[in-house]
């Protein structure tokens, strides 16, 4: 049965620290252009690559080809079914929320849930990336 947080025991003797997200994704060139539209700092070069790493301050967003993966685990498969990671971007404000999804939109990407007042105090929409990770898009209100 796994601990809980409550329980301290037998904890490890160091302190891992998250690092790194993961995305794997089909296309490349298409996946960073989707989140060079959200304003990551991304160069062009990365576009042919198998493996994307992008520094957020401390923690890296990395981006992986399915062959990358299955490289070292030829056992691996795609997930099915709904999402089970979902990355979130603050935009500042209510307008920036809009602002981010007209630009993610209107580059063409999918908008799943338009900009709304949710009732947790906060200006949310939700779009997909190109390989159906769910993005938040948010701003306190």
């Amino acid at each position: 049965m796994p601990r809980t947080g409550a329980d301290r025991s037998n904890l490890l003797p160091v302190n891992p620290r998250l690092a790194g997200i993961e995305i794997i994704v089909a296309d490349m060139a298409a996946a960073l252009a989707f989140y060079r539209v959200l304003g990551l700092d991304i160069p062009a070069t990365a576009d042919a690559e198998q493996h994307v790493e992008v520094d957020l301050g401390g923690v890296r967003l990395l981006f992986d080809l399915p062959s990358t993966i299955t490289s070292f685990d030829p056992t691996w498969t795609p997930p099915s079914g709904g999402h089970r990671v979902a990355l979130a971007f603050d935009c500042g404000t209510p307008d920036g929320v809009d602002a981010a999804w007209v630009a993610v939109t209107a580059a063409g990407y999918t908008g799943h849930l338009q900009p709304w007042d949710a009732f947790w105090g906060q200006r949310y929409a939700v779009v997909h990336d190109p390989d159906g990770t769910t993005v938040d898009l948010y701003a306190n209100v």
